[in-house]
């Protein structure tokens, strides 16, 4: 962690979207890159769903139905994938509520639950100022403040202690409450205290941790609860304890708990004399405590004035949510005296970066030309931008000594919520990319995994096929997994397909294929692609009526986008395949004196560029190092260099945020084509063949074979003479080693689609590298000859069964 002087808290600013009023007492969870906030109090209470994207930096209001909890606040407020859990809370002034509300997020369905009550005992009463915390398929509710009073304007508090368990169903429902029987002493009773659950890496049970809270004053004491043998302990722990405070929010990132704002005495107040007169208010001191080590850390410290506003102000009763490894704040209320006719409401958003972005995936190929690539990379969460290398054998001005350390980045200010187009950020390379937009892609949260290339990894015993051994061996290539969803009888493949650059060295030809089928025999069910996009690492809502306000719209290069239609699942892999094999991530660790320094293309904001030329550093400079500061070149006046035909480029690339920069992803090597050869085909797409006559009993469930067409490629450099298809097929050379394919031509001809039958995909190898799928390779022939080919991983689900099952 940063130390406190080094903390680079951002406001966020230039939001759209209605924004919530500011508010105290509500909670905040988070789904992915969504803020999701409901309740709190400001002149009335609060009963409206907002949801702020962290991606688009855009507020919305979602349109909710079914049973619309009332407002509250100081309420529990849980996240179990899309699904969020309400309990309790202050419904209007004196008067509590103990009811349980259920939030379907992929359909912004609230639902009223009823769980049965505990087998000895009475359920919760009303209450608010509770904790609720979540883990596994259990919540823990413990303590908050009920009102002993029948009479709601009377309000006579109590303060509580007990701790129950509410049992969840599996994706909606609850089974009921119980009340564990608990050892040792019980934390004393308190509100508006918090309660995170840690579970330790590789050994120990799931702790919940019980930090402050109120009963009549402040409390800064620390409990800790065994989920597993239901045992309270009072752990001792090192370093500044934070002062006594309540209305506080206490995240957990990794193994650190954080522990910001909230109520403190009064400075001056001697709390152990005069608990209960003295004097409190808000603070932003900011500490965490190692969960691993028990020793807490101060880094805002409750003493230090902030005179330049660059960080948020004291507060209470705010709410804190963790989206990746960054925290975001919003709201609260501000103010030096209880007395509610003075207090005053943060309208204002911050987020802080605890730590440095991991790497990023390595560098993807989308497309190669003799003098540019397009590549991209998988999007890291809450980076405010990303920092593109390269270097190559060609001689070029560099310094002579090449830094392998990660640059530092302290003081970077960039605002990742603007939106706009992928431009580089600060004077980074002018040519940057101008891709066409489309509302759904395939490409949006793909990881890229390297592989060795084909050539260098060839069997002796495998038959090659050797135009294309000839002719495509200074090409690379990205792939695309796809995923078949069945749909009923005429339901077609949902596949995504990226131009790319293949080394088929090891094939099988098989000449005797044809390349139509009979329309008398079969019918070809147009394809429906339904299409998601995804900015949080892979994961997809499964539910028919997602959440669409996760989906982003994502750039790609006009030649591999996907028709603009919806997906409700899309495999996440994508795979580059360098003509080299590949390079650990450290790039110190194995390059020698005299090699070339790494040269920036430029500072990107979104996870894709268009590289056609690289900055030229001075001699005697390293690359970037610090942004802003007297060493970081100035690019509006540093040479360029363009990109060579038929030469080799190592790229790799580092996140950036508030912390700096991060590590380097581990080394792609790509090479720019040669030119005269044809592009790769494009727009691959697979779908059904289906019997004409239904009767007529067919194996694979009733499917015939898979109609697999594509179109030609966007530069063919002359005419096309011919395509070839292949399919990746069984052998014992594959069981030996699976990453060498062995592919066998199943169409050779002018058309730009064939039909796969059902007996060539009984043969068919099924690639479990990442997930189960069948592998296709497309190449275009001209007068020079065959060109990189285009390669699909059609999705077959978790099973090992034939395809088509």
């Amino acid at each position: 962690m940063a130390a406190p002087s080094l903390l680079n808290w951002r406001r966020v600013s230039s939001f759209t979207g209605p924004v919530p009023r500011a508010r105290h007492g509500h909670r905040a969870v988070a789904i992915r890159e969504l803020m999701i906030i409901f309740g709190g109090g400001n002149e009335g209470i609060a009963d409206e769903l907002h949801v702020y994207n962290t991606v688009t930096n855009q507020w919305f209001l979602p349109a909710v139905r079914g049973d619309i909890p009332p407002g509250c606040a100081a309420h529990g407020f849980v996240c179990d994938g899309t699904r969020i859990l309400v309990f309790g809370g202050m419904v209007e002034y004196g008067r509590y509520s103990n009811e349980l509300y259920e939030l379907q997020a992929s359909r912004w369905l609230w639902k009223k639950v009823k769980p049965h009550p505990p087998s000895s005992g009475l359920p919760p009463c009303p209450r608010l100022g509770h904790s609720f915390s979540l883990y596994g398929n259990k919540c823990y509710l413990f303590g908050g403040l009920a009102n002993e009073s029948e009479d709601s304007n009377n309000n006579v508090p109590r303060y509580l202690n007990d701790f129950y368990e509410l049992e969840l169903q599996h994706g909606s429902g609850v089974v009921g409450w119980s009340i564990p029987v608990t050892k040792g002493i019980v934390p004393s009773p308190r509100e508006s205290h918090t309660a995170v659950i840690y579970c330790k890496k590789d050994s120990g049970s799931p702790k919940m941790y019980v930090f402050g809270g109120m009963c009549g004053a402040r409390l800064d004491d620390l409990w800790q609860l065994d989920l597993e043998t239901m045992s309270w302990s009072k752990p001792e722990t090192k370093g500044t304890v934070p002062l006594p405070r309540s209305l506080h929010t206490a995240s957990v990132i990794g193994n650190k708990m954080y522990i910001f704002g909230g109520w403190v005495p009064h400075k001056g107040e001697n709390i152990e004399t005069s608990p209960h007169d003295c004097e409190w208010r808000c603070t932003s001191s900011f500490s965490y405590l190692n969960l691993d080590t028990a020793e807490w850390t101060t880094l805002v410290s409750d003493s230090q004035e902030d005179k330049k506003n660059s960080r948020p102000r004291p507060r209470a009763g705010h709410c804190a949510v963790a989206i990746g490894t960054r925290l975001y704040f919003w709201s609260g209320r501000d103010g030096y005296k209880k007395a509610l006719n003075s207090q005053v409401c943060c309208k204002d958003l911050w987020y802080l970066d605890t730590e440095k972005p991991p790497a990023p995936s390595q560098v993807q190929l989308i497309k190669a030309t003799t003098n540019s690539f397009h590549v991209k990379w998988d999007e890291v969460p809450t980076v405010e931008g990303y920092l593109l290398q390269l270097n190559t054998d060609l001689p070029y001005q560099a310094a002579s000594s090449e830094s392998s350390a990660a640059p530092n980045m302290q003081g970077v200010r960039m605002d990742p919520h603007r939106q706009g187009s992928n431009s580089t950020i600060p004077n980074s390379i002018s040519d940057t990319v101008n891709n066409t937009k489309t509302e759904h892609t395939a490409m949006k949260g793909t990881s890229v995994k390297n592989r060795p290339d084909l050539k260098a990894s060839t069997d002796s015993n495998a038959t090659l096929h050797s135009s294309l051994a000839t002719n495509a061996s200074n090409h690379n290539s990205c792939v695309v997994d796809v995923l078949r969803k069945n749909e009923g009888p005429h339901t077609s493949a949902n596949i995504g397909v990226l131009s790319s650059c293949l080394d088929l060295r090891t094939v099988i030809p098989e000449p005797s294929v044809s390349s139509s089928v009979s329309s008398a025999q079969t019918m070809v069910t147009q394809q429906t692609i339904k299409t998601e996009s995804s900015s949080t690492n892979g994961a997809v809502v499964k539910d028919e009526t997602s959440l669409t306000t996760f989906s982003t719209k994502s750039e790609v290069d006009e030649a591999c986008a996907l028709p603009a239609t919806k997906i409700s699942r899309v495999e996440a892999h994508a795979t580059a395949m360098p003509f080299s094999k590949e390079t650990p991530s450290n790039p110190a660790a194995t390059m020698k004196a005299g090699e070339r320094q790494w040269c920036d293309v430029g500072i990107f904001k979104n996870n894709t560029a268009l590289v056609s030329q690289f900055y030229l550093l001075p001699k005697g400079k390293q690359s970037i190092s610090k942004i802003g500061s007297a060493d970081a070149p100035d690019y509006s006046l540093l040479k360029k260099q363009d990109l060579v035909p038929g030469t080799g480029y190592r790229f790799r690339v580092a996140a950036i945020n508030g912390c700096g920069i991060g590590p380097f992803s581990k080394i792609s090597e790509f090479k720019t084509c040669i030119p005269g050869f044809p592009g790769a085909p494009s727009a691959v797409r697979i779908s059904k063949v289906l019997p004409l006559f239904r009767e007529e009993k067919i194996c694979f469930q009733n499917v015939e074979g898979i109609h697999l067409s594509w179109e030609p490629p966007t530069s063919p450099s002359g005419n096309i003479l011919e395509y070839s298809a292949y399919l990746a097929i069984r052998t014992a050379q594959i069981q030996d080693n699976p990453s060498q394919l062995v592919f066998m031509r199943i169409y050779c001809g002018l058309k730009t689609s064939c039909i796969v039958t059902a007996g060539q995909l009984a043969n068919a190898h099924i690639d479990y590298t990442s997930r189960p799928a069948i592998v296709f390779r497309i190449s275009a022939k001209n007068e020079k000859g065959y060109g990189p080919a285009t390669q699909v991983r059609w999705l077959q689900g978790n099973n090992k069964k034939a395809p088509l099952n």
